[in-house]
């Protein structure tokens, strides 16, 4: 069929059928989007955790039903870039009024580097920018609503809350409103500010997450702009506010890269992204786009931001990066970045074991799983082309030697047919080394704090050694070496043996026998590397990581579909209600 029609016809036809795949994604995401608001009226969080992986799946399943229907469309012509460079002019023209048009135009791209397997990126068959050349119709809601500021701070708090459609619900909202309009005068107080507040702009949409649902605004006392954060949580006797956000840090923790992502209604995701942007200047725009969703635009912003940054060579190079080498990735960043980018080696040390594919498998289980706070997001790049630069002498060395089958170097780029990108964090070892007493007895505790969080959200690292802990800038401790992780539940945890003579003990083997997946808890002291202080204050607040009772209680709770909140905020930011029953931060 296709060597009967003209190019230009072959053009429009491919643009039409790529955007009629597209807005098959857009309906399915939103349908799962606006199904959250039910899962939090009702209270059904497993069936919360599982649309937010099922959201996940839509879009690679989407691209590849328009991956396949084009190939058969265009036939013999389907690597024809001048076919593809009026395909791309006629997708723009379907797509200019759309108020998601740069959603729009990542999906198109998506599907040409499926095709071609574009190295860097290709202007004439790509959108490298999104075009302003025309505005987009307006979108039929607004992104947020402004609130006139009233004498009384709770009953406009309390106007503000009763505008959500879950207002119905709340347990006791005067109350509530008095509270979180309490914690607004104290804060404004501490400024030093007048508790007389201009206007309060929300979102118009909530954001809801695992358990939580949030609210998101910022007020304007004067010239003064002051982020706000109200978060909500459905106990079993109804909706109650459980704490008030008024820092960028604070909110800039419940939008973290270690989140998994939000779902939350947009009619026009870029006037979403720049109200957020207002309330959190430092994040990347990329970083807001992935939080609420839409992680394939956050990968091209991001991508268009690295062309950028290194269009022109300077002194500054990719090293190396800090910390102990590891036996399966090679990991470098810029210096003054904060971003890291991570390599698969031809080659894993001794005593690794596992391969290539599963590698990419275990970022998978962690690209798809509640990432509890603790995990790392790690975006996926092929392709990626730099000019060589931008790279120092050693790590370009390394890169040659140990990572062959990824990195190819022509002429004077350098070619990385897949890495993962991650946010940069300091190892914890190094923090540990660097850190004041009092930072460093921190940092142990919530050492003690991740592991758990991930064990209940049905993860285990496998290496629980510190190098592969980092710490993030708000000082928390994050887990990034995904090599050994697995499944809570797929580990079998035993007491050791009783050993039938003292040597037994000194021999340099087990004498007893150990499969694949058993993992003994009283053997995790010794593996820790803490000196011994701080190895003091870990037990004291976490030897119960020590017990295999620990862990099969946790096993126990997963397998029977329990389901604990882990909350994205500090405990000292919570109202202190009694409602803990329904969220029990220290389960098991």
């Amino acid at each position: 069929m296709p060597q009967n029609f003209t190019n230009s016809r072959l053009a429009n036809m491919g643009a039409k059928a790529i955007r009629e795949t597209y807005e098959s994604y857009r309906t399915q995401f939103d349908a799962v989007t606006a199904r959250a608001k039910l899962r939090f009226k009702t209270r059904d969080w497993q069936g919360m955790r599982a649309d937010a992986a099922a959201r996940l799946d839509i879009y690679k399943k989407e691209v590849d039903i328009i991956e396949t229907a084009i190939r058969h469309l265009l036939g013999d012509r389907v690597e024809d870039k001048q076919v593809w460079a009026n395909l791309r002019s006629a997708f723009a023209g379907l797509v200019n009024q759309r108020n998601d048009r740069e959603l729009a135009e990542t999906f198109y791209n998506s599907v040409t580097r499926r095709i071609f397997a574009t190295v860097g990126v290709d202007s004439q068959i790509e959108f490298v920018d999104t075009d302003s050349g025309t505005s987009p119709a307006p979108a039929k809601f607004e992104a947020h609503r402004s609130y006139k500021g009233a004498r009384s701070v709770a009953r406009l708090i309390r106007k503000i809350l009763s505008a959500y459609p879950l207002a119905t619900g709340f347990q006791n909202l005067k109350l509530d409103a008095g509270r979180v309009a309490e914690k607004i005068e104290v804060h404004l107080h501490k400024m030093g500010l007048p508790a007389e507040i201009d206007r309060i702009e929300m979102a118009t949409n909530v954001f809801f997450r695992g358990m939580g649902a949030y609210l998101m605004g910022r007020f304007f006392c004067g010239h003064n702009l002051i982020p706000l954060a109200i978060a909500l949580l459905n106990s079993s006797e109804g909706i109650v506010v459980d704490a008030v956000l008024l820092q960028e840090d604070d909110i800039s923790i419940l939008f973290s890269f270690t989140r998994s992502y939000f779902h939350v209604a947009s009619a026009k995701p870029s006037d979403l992204i720049r109200f957020l942007k207002t309330i959190l200047p430092h994040k990347r725009i990329a970083e807001l786009y992935t939080a609420i969703g839409f992680n394939k635009h956050g990968k091209t912003i991001l991508y268009r931001e690295l062309l950028g940054h290194l269009s022109e060579c300077s002194d500054e190079r990719f090293e190396i990066s800090r910390g102990e080498s590891g036996l399966v990735m090679i990991v470098f960043n810029m210096p003054n970045d904060d971003l890291v980018f991570k390599l698969i080696r031809d080659r894993f040390g001794t005593p690794k074991k596992i391969t290539r594919p599963q590698v990419m498998e275990k970022y998978k289980l962690v690209f798809n799983h509640d990432r509890a706070g603790r995990l790392i997001d790690a975006q996926a790049f092929e392709h990626l082309k730099f000019d060589g630069c931008f790279f120092s002498p050693n790590l370009l060395t390394q890169l040659q030697s140990e990572a062959a089958q990824t990195v190819k170097i022509k002429e004077d780029h350098v070619i990385l047919t897949h890495t993962y990108v991650e946010r940069r964090v300091t190892p914890f070892d190094i923090h540990l080394q660097e850190a004041d007493p009092a930072a460093a007895r921190r940092a142990v505790i919530d050492f003690g704090a991740a592991i758990k969080d991930l064990a209940v959200s049905n993860i285990f690292p496998g290496d629980i050694l510190l190098k592969n802990f980092g710490v993030t800038r708000h000082g928390r401790v994050v887990f990034y070496d995904y090599d050994e992780l697995c499944l809570l539940t797929a580990c079998n945890f035993r007491k050791i043996p009783e050993s039938s003579c003292y040597d037994d003990e000194l021999a340099s083997e087990p004498w007893y026998f150990v499969n694949e997946n058993d993992v003994f808890p009283q053997e995790f002291k010794r593996f820790l590397g803490l000196p011994d202080h701080l190895l003091e204050i870990f037990l004291e607040h976490h030897s119960d990581l020590l017990d295999v009772g620990f862990w099969h209680k946790a096993q126990e709770a997963i397998r029977a579909g329990e389901l604990p909140h882990i909350f994205p905020y500090a405990q000292n930011r919570r109202l202190k209600q009694q409602w803990d029953i329904d969220f029990n931060s220290n389960w098991p």
